[in-house]
């Protein structure tokens, strides 16, 4: 997934979960984040972002914020995605590309199912799978983990997918963890431990549990390589 008309800034705060102030060409600038989780450990006084300008001039924000360089103590910066509307984005890249079921196969987004709403449904030689895309950008010392704060909503798309497991169809849970040098992806049971029992309970149903990881430039972001799931407590 390419964006356009990315510029780099200085992070200095962020006054609400919807936006933040950057130093961008020596002038200080409102912009929105397009995540609205805690991101604390990403979004520190002094560290790198780029922005994507946008091209609608009825907006209050020009730009939106959708990459930064992690600061990391004797460690070069880590450069991470965190635009929380691009793994989806960057799963159906992937998916057409023929990367986890055939080249033919038949990819839906946005797929009602009963009460149930998945982000994709697959039909591939004569199967009907959902799967669900879960984006990551919390790290420490190379794990992986989600969520960043309790998801309810979460844990609701992880039972959605056992009870499609119980009816026979394929059921998938897809980590997109936004960035490299990962060793491996957890569940963090220490900020929701009811996702964490939930997604082990997946496991046991029959859910497949997926985590790749992703190759990130200031303007791209590309699903690459699979990373080890660890689910035990």
């Amino acid at each position: 997934m390419k964006y356009q008309h990315i510029e780099k800034a200085v992070f200095l705060e962020r006054p609400n979960r919807f936006i933040a102030d950057v130093l961008i060409e020596g002038r200080k600038e409102r912009v929105h984040v397009k995540n609205t989780g805690r991101c604390r450990e990403l979004l520190r006084e002094g560290a790198a972002v780029y922005l994507e300008r946008s091209s609608n001039p009825e907006r209050k924000t020009r730009y939106d914020l959708v990459v930064v360089e992690k600061l990391r103590d004797g460690l070069p910066p880590l450069l991470v995605n965190m635009d929380s509307q691009i793994p989806n984005a960057a799963a159906d890249e992937w998916l057409k590309g023929g990367n986890l079921f055939s080249e033919q196969a038949v990819i839906r987004r946005e797929f009602t199912y009963g009460a149930s709403r998945f982000d994709f449904s697959i039909e591939d030689k004569g199967k009907i799978s959902f799967l669900e895309v879960k984006g990551v950008t919390l790290e420490n010392c190379g794990i992986a983990s989600f969520p960043d704060a309790p998801t309810e909503r979460g844990v609701k798309h992880i039972n959605e997918l056992v009870r499609a497991a119980g009816e026979g169809y394929g059921a998938y849970l897809l980590f997109v963890i936004q960035m490299k040098e990962i060793k491996e992806f957890r569940p963090n049971d220490e900020m929701h431990r009811e996702f964490g029992d939930a997604l082990r309970a997946a496991q046991q149903a029959g859910v497949h549990i997926l985590a790749y990881d992703c190759i990130v430039t200031p303007d791209s972001i590309v699903i690459d390589k699979p990373i080890m799931v660890r689910t035990e407590l």
